[in-house]
């Protein structure tokens, strides 16, 4: 009996929601216009508030810290280099911020995480938002792997370096009513090759804070923030190392960028939190394909493969945890491309296990 009620729902509730979607469509437009200019016009005003940015060193969280500087709140930048954050603290405190204060911590330590977090109460007494913007991607393909050392830490950062800060600050942030911001991807539902981990660790990002907002109920706010391709991340070398720099990551976030779409997001990411909105999303025709991916999967990565499957062989953008050399027996950790502006970036340099993030 339950198989034929479940084929006879499969038949009629799909095209019945489409239907009923259609019609009411302009009524939830113009209800969503109205609930932007009343959140608009009522949103949290930053003046005086008090705002954690993890992964604030550069691209998108340097860029957040500056919207939240013209909104004049007052800021605790925290990366795992401090020399990183001073000049960016300066320009914040330049540009209107009422206080900046800096942290060096690694967000993938709870430990750390609490470190900071109880810094921010001993010199302001709360918290308003906590911004996660850690993040690390890789251009490898799966089956190339064959050093899978590398595979907790990409999980470590994009999963467990935005929960653990969420963990230790809820407590504050119920005091203030404020509000957590997540800088998740397109990725944790439309995922693209060579970014299989990536995407599974965004994927898992977002469920648990989709979750952690039934949980929370109204109390503490969450904005989950979704880019698409904006001409940062994947274009440039994610596991380059620096030089001079003891085996130290280069993350998405720490990628020296310039140009409108990094900056564009941030200050949607910062209007959307302001306005209490659930949602961010840059661009936001990226949601089209979520219809396909529902109804006409198999259109969908038809047209992909089309449009991205590589041609030929594979070619390894990333030899991180490939077990490939290149010069001297040593793997580089970024293959060398017409976009990569230093040479000296990608020295090669030996992957251990036991490289810390710092």
């Amino acid at each position: 009996m339950m198989d034929f009620m479940n084929s006879v729902l499969n038949l009629f509730v799909p095209p019945a929601s489409l239907i009923t979607l259609a019609f009411s469509w302009p009524a939830l437009c113009f209800l969503n216009t109205c609930e932007w200019l009343y959140n608009t016009m009522y949103g949290d005003n930053m003046d005086g508030k008090v705002v954690i940015i993890t992964g604030a060193s550069s691209g998108i969280g340097e860029q957040i810290a500056y919207e939240y500087a013209l909104r004049r709140a007052c800021l605790v930048l925290v990366a795992r280099r401090e020399h990183r954050l001073r000049g960016i603290a300066e320009n914040a405190r330049r540009i209107g911020a009422r206080h900046v204060m800096i942290v060096a911590a690694d967000v993938v330590k709870e430990d750390e995480c609490r470190r900071f977090v109880n810094e921010t109460i001993n010199v302001y007494g709360r918290v308003d938002h906590l911004v996660n913007t850690v993040s690390l991607g890789h251009t490898f393909y799966f089956e190339e792997v064959t050093d899978t050392s590398v595979f907790p830490v990409l999980l470590d950062i994009n999963f467990w370096g935005n929960i653990y800060p969420t963990l230790v600050v809820l407590p504050y942030l119920h005091r203030t009513n404020g509000r957590v911001v997540i800088n998740a991807s397109v990725e944790s539902w439309l995922p693209l090759p060579r970014m299989s981990l990536y995407a599974a660790a965004k994927a898992a990002l977002v469920n648990f804070y989709e979750t952690l907002r039934f949980e929370l109920r109204d109390e503490v706010g969450v904005t989950i923030a979704t880019h698409g391709w904006i001409g940062t991340e994947m274009t440039s070398g994610k596991f380059m190392l620096e030089e001079g720099a003891e085996m130290q990551w280069k993350e998405e976030r720490e990628v020296n960028v310039t140009g409108g779409p990094v900056e564009e997001f941030a200050r949607l990411i910062v209007a959307g939190a302001c306005r209490g909105d659930a949602y961010v999303k840059y661009p936001s025709w990226y949601d089209v394909f979520l219809l396909y991916r529902v109804f006409a999967p198999n259109v969908l990565n038809w047209a992909f493969r089309m449009l991205i499957a590589p041609q030929g062989t594979k070619r390894v953008s990333s030899y991180v945890g490939t077990g490939r050399s290149i010069e001297g027996g040593r793997p580089m950790l970024e293959a060398p491309s017409p976009r990569t502006t230093s040479s000296a970036l990608l020295a090669p340099y030996t992957f251990s296990a036991g490289a810390q993030l710092s």
